[in-house]
């Protein structure tokens, strides 16, 4: 078919083929580095983890009777339960926050979340975020319960 300017109309078959291939190659490009970011329901899932964790190391100190300390480690980007050894990572694009105590029991708290016999802790509070999604974990201070928060407000803007 001709157009009015004497050429052809309509797309060739290997114009047809290259378009799909770029878009095949974007796609293929794209896809797997969108998949990696971590999505809400991952970052609720990252929270629930590590408040399970909190919770099993207070547990732990409550049935024994003896002190039990959580570490984190912020450059790590870890939380490490001081009965099971067991560690949470978090990734990278997840921004990863706490405020701990810097003492607790007459001694240094050294970057951990401790939990006493008696139920009680020196408390503290991890914060978890991605995008326009926020978590905080809080370790009451008096009575050592642990709570999972969701707050929107806590992303930047």
């Amino acid at each position: 078919m001709d157009d009015p300017d004497g050429g052809m109309a309509g797309f060739t078959l290997i114009e047809v083929v290259c378009v799909l291939a770029i878009v095949a190659l974007m796609a293929a490009v794209l896809l797997p580095v969108m998949s990696k970011q971590t999505s809400r329901p991952r970052l609720e899932a990252y929270a629930l983890q590590a408040a399970a964790l909190l919770k099993a190391d207070r547990n732990a100190a409550i049935r024994r009777g003896l002190a039990v300390d959580t570490r984190i480690d912020a450059q790590a980007r870890t939380i490490r339960s001081g009965t099971s050894g067991q560690v949470v990572r978090f990734p990278d694009d997840v921004r990863f926050e706490t405020v701990l105590p810097r003492n607790c029991d007459d001694r240094p708290a050294l970057d951990s979340i401790s939990f006493f016999g008696s139920g009680l802790s020196c408390g503290g509070v991890i914060t978890l975020a991605h995008l326009d999604a926020g978590y905080q974990i809080r370790v009451n201070w008096l009575t050592g319960k642990i709570e999972v928060a969701s707050n929107a407000g806590l992303t930047r803007p």
